[in-house]
C-alpha cells in the first residue's frame, strides 16, 4: 500500500470534496481520483459513495480511516520527537471555531499573538459546523457547550451572552411598543435542519409561534440580515454590541447564555504551540468578558 495514496485518501475523507483536497495537496483533481480509484482496486473495497453531496465513506472507508489517523499520529509524533516540534514555538496550529466567533473575535484579537510568536502561523477555520478533531482538521476547537467525548481535553472557555437586535432603520418602519409587538415582526433564525447545535434553538423555545421569514445556518448571515432592515434577531452580543447601527430590544425580558468550551486531542495539547494558543485565548476571553457578555455600556 502506497502511504501517498493513503494521505490522498484521508484529504478526501475530511474534505468530503475531490477539489478542496487537491487543492490541499496541490495537485489537480483528476490525480486525486486516479489514486483512490487505485488504492480502492488495489484493497478491493469501496472506499467511498459517490454522489452529489460529494464523497460519503462506505463501512469499509470508515474501517480504513480509523487505522490511518493512527497511522498519521504515529509518524507525526515521531517527527515531533526528532525535530523537538512539541517544544519549539514555531509552526503551524489549526483552529477550529463557529463561524460567528472565528470571525467577530478570534480574528480581531489575535494581533498581539502574532506580534510575540511571529513564527506560529495559525491557521483559523470559522464554520457553521461543527468541527471534526477526530479527523484532524484541527489542532484546536472551540465549540458550543461541553463536548461528550471524555477522550478529548476540554476546558471551559467563556460564558456569551445573545440578547435581541433590530436595526435603526427597521425600528423606523415597524412599530414595536411592548413584548407583544414581537410576535408580529419580520424574523430571522436558523435553518431547523441545519442546526448544528441545540443550544442554537432558542427562538422556538421564547417565540414557539414564530415562523422567521428568513433562515440561514451561518450566524453571520443573520446578522448581516438584521443590520440591513430585513428583520429581527437574537444574536451574540459579541457581534452587535459595538454596531451603531443595531439596537438591543426588551434586555430584561430576553436575556439568554451560552457557553463556549475548548477541545483537544491529548496527542496534540501538550504541543508548545498549542499551548500557546490555547492560553492566549483563555486570557482574550477573560479581557474581553465585557464584550462577550454585552456589558460594554
Amino acid at each position: 500500500m502506497n502511504w501517498n495514496d493513503i494521505k490522498i485518501f484521508l484529504q478526501v475523507a475530511r474534505t468530503q470534496r475531490l477539489s478542496a483536497a487537491a487543492l490541499s495537496l496541490n495537485v489537480d483533481s483528476s490525480t486525486v481520483s486516479r489514486r483512490l480509484h487505485q488504492l480502492e482496486k488495489d484493497l478491493q473495497v469501496r472506499l467511498f459513495e459517490r454522489g452529489a453531496d460529494g464523497h460519503q465513506l462506505t463501512e469499509q472507508g470508515l474501517q480504513l480511516l480509523q487505522s490511518s489517523q493512527l497511522m498519521e499520529q504515529t509518524f507525526q509524533g515521531c517527527v515531533a520527537q526528532l525535530q523537538g516540534g512539541d517544544l519549539e514555538l514555531s509552526g503551524s496550529v489549526k483552529l477550529g471555531t463557529t463561524e460567528a466567533f472565528g470571525s467577530f473575535f478570534v480574528v480581531p484579537n489575535m494581533a498581539a499573538f502574532n506580534q510575540q510568536h511571529q513564527q506560529i502561523h495559525v491557521e483559523i477555520l470559522p464554520l457553521p459546523r461543527v468541527i471534526k478533531l477526530s479527523q484532524h482538521e484541527a489542532d484546536i476547537a472551540i465549540t458550543i457547550g461541553k463536548p461528550r467525548n471524555t477522550s478529548y481535553i476540554v476546558n471551559k472557555l467563556t460564558d456569551y451572552r445573545l440578547r435581541l437586535y433590530a436595526s435603526k432603520h427597521y425600528l423606523r418602519q415597524h412599530s414595536i411598543h411592548s413584548f407583544d409587538d414581537l410576535a408580529q415582526q419580520r424574523w430571522i433564525g436558523y435553518v431547523d435542519s441545519m442546526d448544528f447545535n441545540q443550544q442554537l434553538s432558542f427562538l422556538h423555545d421564547i417565540f414557539p409561534q414564530v415562523q422567521p421569514v428568513i433562515k440561514s445556518s451561518s450566524a453571520v448571515a443573520q446578522y448581516m440580515a438584521v443590520k440591513n432592515g430585513l428583520g429581527i434577531a437574537i444574536l451574540p452580543c459579541f457581534m452587535a454590541e459595538s454596531d451603531p447601527d443595531l439596537q438591543c430590544l426588551f434586555v430584561d425580558e430576553i436575556d439568554i447564555t451560552r457557553d463556549f468550551y475548548l477541545v483537544a486531542h491529548p496527542d496534540n495539547k501538550h504541543i508548545k504551540r498549542v499551548e500557546m494558543l490555547w492560553d492566549y485565548l483563555k486570557e482574550q476571553a477573560r479581557l474581553n468578558n465585557k464584550l462577550l457578555m454585552g456589558e460594554l455600556s
